[in-house]
């Protein structure tokens, strides 16, 4: 896929980071992100803490969690290769891996699943328009890296793996954070 084929970040990222910044000002409070995986141990974590140590660095005042579809990690650290190649990049991932809830998709303004399976089984979790609609794709915002419609679970691959994965989350979550900026602006 090209670049113009394959235009990020998608009018739906854009739409909803309009709706859920527009809904936290209403509530008075900031606005809540949740990054969903599988086993919530490697992309789910590491784009809560690029996120959140990107936020930081820029003065942002944002809530983010992760979790995964799978409950047999709870309680786990993120995996140990994801949190040494994270380390190298200067993000410590200190999260729990925790079972996502239904009521996570009232808790969250933006839900962002990692893959087709992520996704599909985060509509299926939305039992009303309003949840579906707060669903997103993390690619849906990686504009250096049109050619990846996910982020690949790096669990059954060697370090260059979870190399690739931290390059798409930097790169989708920087993105995801110009939209908020962007946004909160206007």
């Amino acid at each position: 896929m090209n670049k113009s084929t394959n235009y990020r970040p998608t009018e739906h990222s854009r739409a909803l980071v309009e709706e859920a910044l527009s809904r936290a000002k209403s509530e008075g409070r900031v606005p809540k992100i949740l990054f969903v995986c599988l086993g919530n141990i490697c992309r789910s974590p590491a784009a809560q803490g690029i996120t959140e140590k990107m936020a930081s660095e820029r003065g942002m005042d944002l809530e983010c969690d992760s979790a995964g579809f799978y409950g047999g990690h709870a309680g786990d650290l993120p995996d140990r290769r994801m949190r040494e190649a994270a380390y190298g990049r200067g993000y410590r991932l200190e999260h729990r891996a925790r079972k996502i809830k239904s009521y996570d998709l009232d808790d969250y303004d933006i839900v962002i699943g990692m893959d087709d399976y992520n996704i599909s089984d985060l509509h299926a979790l939305a039992d009303t328009e309003d949840k579906d609609r707060r669903i997103v794709r993390m690619t849906d915002f990686a504009v250096a890296y049109p050619e990846y419609d996910s982020v690949p679970d790096p669990y059954y691959e060697g370090a260059a793996g979870f190399q690739l994965v931290l390059n798409l989350l930097e790169d989708s979550c920087a993105t995801l954070l110009d939209l908020i900026e962007s946004e909160s602006k206007k």
